[in-house]
C-alpha cells in the first residue's frame, strides 16, 4: 500500500490527526522500501521510530494498532511505566521482545492452521468414523470364504460408512457419546521464582526440565460427545500437520523485520534523576530500554531475536515533562516527533458517526439484540458532541473516551429496561439528550463523578 492508501485506511477508524497518520504511513512504507534494497545496504537502514505527543483518548494507540493490522505485523502495546530498573522488583524490559515473539508465533500458527484446515478436518473425520464404525478384522473362518462374499461385505461397510459421514456432516450424530484416547493435560500449581535472569526465563527453563509437569501427560480414555470429540481431533490433526520449528523460525523472521512495539506512557519515565521518591529508577529504565531500541539480541524460548529493525512507536501526554527530558541517547532513537491535536466539537461529531466501529453504531447494534430500534437525530449528535467537549474542558480532558461515559449515562434507561420495553422504537433527539445530561453537566462536582 502507498502512504496515501494507508492514510485512507486509517481514516476509516481514526478521525483527524493527519500528521500522525502521515508519519506512521511513511514509516510503514519505508519498511517495504528497505526490503527491496541490496542486503548489505538494507542492514544499515534503521527504522525511523516515532514519538506521538498528545493527551489521552485522541487516537494514539488506535493509529498504531490499526497500522499493525494493515501490515499483518506482530504488534505489542506496553506501558513504559511497568518496567523498572534492573535490581528493582518489576518487569524486565527484555520481556516485551519475548511477548512480541509469542504474538508472532500466534500469528504464523493461525496462518499455517488455515493452510492445513481442510486436510486436518478430513483426517479428523476419518478418525471419527473409525470410532463410530470400527473396521472389523476378518476372522480365520471369514478369510476362508470366497472372494465374492468378501467384496459384498466390503461394499456394505463402505455404504454404511458413507451414511455415517453424511450424518456426521449434518450434525445428526453430535449428541452421541464416543470413547476415545486423549492426552492428559496436567495443570501444576502456580509458583514464582525470582532469579537474576528474570521470571520469564526461569519459566522457560522449568518447562524444559520438567516437561511432564507442564502438559503432555499420559494418554487416557475419555467419553465425549461426538461434536466435542471431533473438535479435539481436528486440533490434534492440525498440530500434527504443522511444523512448529518452521512456525518459530518464520515468527522470529517476521518479528525482526516487521514487528511493532507501542511504548505508551513514555512521558512517565521521562523525568531525570532527582535522587528521591519514585523518580529514582526513571533514568535507569530509559537506559535499559535504549539498547533494545538501538538494536540488540534478546534470548527467547524460540531462539535469539535481533531488535535492530523493530519499529518503536512511543506515546505520551507530556503534560509535566517534555520529550527533551528523555536521556539524549534515547531522544536520538526517536527522530520523528508528531503532535496530535486536541479534539474539537466537530471531531466529536465525526467520531460518533463516521468510523466503521463508531460509538453510535456500537450502541445501536447492542440494543438491536433486544429488538430495540434506536434512531439518533442529527441534533442529538450535535448535543452529545457539545456536552463531551464541555465536560472535557471543565474537568479532566480524556479525549474521545468521554463519549463512552456520556453515552452510557444517556442510554442507561434503555439499556436497563430494554428487555421489558413495550415500544421498541426509540428516537434519541436533542430534547432527550438535554433532559438526561444538562443537570449533570451544569453541576461541575456531579459531572466529575458521573461523566
Amino acid at each position: 500500500m502507498t502512504p496515501r492508501q494507508i492514510v485512507v485506511e486509517l481514516d476509516k477508524y481514526v478521525v483527524g490527526q493527519h500528521a500522525a497518520k502521515r508519519a506512521v504511513a511513511i514509516a510503514l512504507r519505508n519498511r517495504m522500501r528497505r526490503k527491496k534494497l541490496p542486503q548489505d545496504l538494507a542492514q544499515d537502514v534503521m527504522p525511523k521510530n516515532i514519538i506521538m505527543i498528545g493527551s489521552t483518548g485522541i487516537g494514539k494507540t488506535e493509529i498504531a494498532r490499526r497500522l499493525a493490522r494493515l501490515s499483518n505485523s506482530p504488534f505489542l502495546k506496553v506501558e513504559a511505566s511497568k518496567f523498572t530498573e534492573v535490581g528493582y522488583v518489576g518487569r524486565d524490559v527484555e520481556s516485551m521482545i519475548r511477548d512480541l515473539v509469542e504474538i508472532g508465533i500466534d500469528l504464523v500458527r493461525d496462518e499455517k492452521i488455515k493452510e492445513v484446515e481442510e486436510k486436518a478436518r478430513q483426517n479428523a473425520e476419518e478418525r471419527m468414523l473409525d470410532l463410530l464404525l470400527p473396521r472389523t478384522r476378518p476372522t480365520e473362518d471369514a478369510a476362508a470364504e470366497d472372494d465374492e462374499s468378501d467384496s459384498s461385505s466390503l461394499e456394505q461397510f463402505e455404504r454404511s460408512r458413507e451414511k455415517f459421514r453424511q450424518q456426521l456432516r449434518e450434525g445428526r450424530l453430535d449428541a452421541r457419546i464416543v470413547e476415545m484416547e486423549i492426552q492428559e493435560r496436567n495443570s501444576p500449581g502456580h509458583f514464582e521464582i525470582f532469579t537474576p535472569q528474570g521470571i520469564e526465563e526461569m519459566d522457560i527453563n522449568l518447562r524444559d526440565m520438567f516437561p511432564n509437569m507442564f502438559g503432555g501427560g499420559r494418554p487416557k480414555q475419555k467419553k465425549m460427545r461426538v461434536d466435542e470429540a471431533l473438535e479435539y481431533l481436528i486440533q490434534e490433526e492440525e498440530s500434527k500437520l504443522i511444523d512448529l520449528d518452521q512456525v518459530a523460525r518464520l515468527a522470529i523472521e517476521r518479528v525482526e523485520s516487521s514487528g511493532i512495539i507501542f511504548l505508551d506512557e513514555i512521558d512517565k519515565i521521562a523525568g531525570r534523576e532527582s535522587g528521591h521518591g519514585p523518580d529514582i529508577s526513571r533514568e535507569g529504565v530509559q537506559r535499559d530500554i535504549l539498547p533494545i531500541v538501538e538494536g540488540t539480541t534478546v534470548n527467547t524460548r524460540y531462539g535469539m531475536v535481533k531488535t535492530d529493525h523493530i519499529l518503536f512507536i512511543a506515546a505520551g501526554a507530556f503534560h509535566v515533562s517534555k520529550p527533551s527530558d528523555l536521556i539524549p541517547e534515547l531522544q536520538g532513537r526517536f527522530p520523528i516527533r508528531v503532535e496530535l491535536k486536541p479534539l474539537t466539537i466537530e471531531d466529536f461529531k465525526r467520531i460518533l458517526t463516521e468510523p466503521k466501529n463508531s460509538i453510535v453504531r456500537q450502541y445501536k447494534a447492542l440494543l438491536e439484540t433486544e429488538g430495540i430500534d434506536v434512531i439518533f437525530t442529527e441534533d442529538a449528535i450535535d448535543e452529545i458532541a457539545r456536552f463531551a467537549f464541555s465536560v472535557n474542558e471543565t474537568t479532566e480532558d480524556i479525549g474521545a473516551r468521554r463519549l463512552h461515559t456520556i453515552m452510557e449515562t444517556l442510554l442507561d434507561e434503555y439499556s436497563f429496561e430494554g428487555p421489558d420495553l413495550v415500544d421498541k422504537n426509540v428516537v434519541v433527539d436533542a430534547k432527550y439528550v438535554e433532559k438526561q445530561l444538562a443537570e449533570i453537566v451544569k453541576n461541575e462536582d456531579l459531572s466529575r463523578y458521573i461523566l
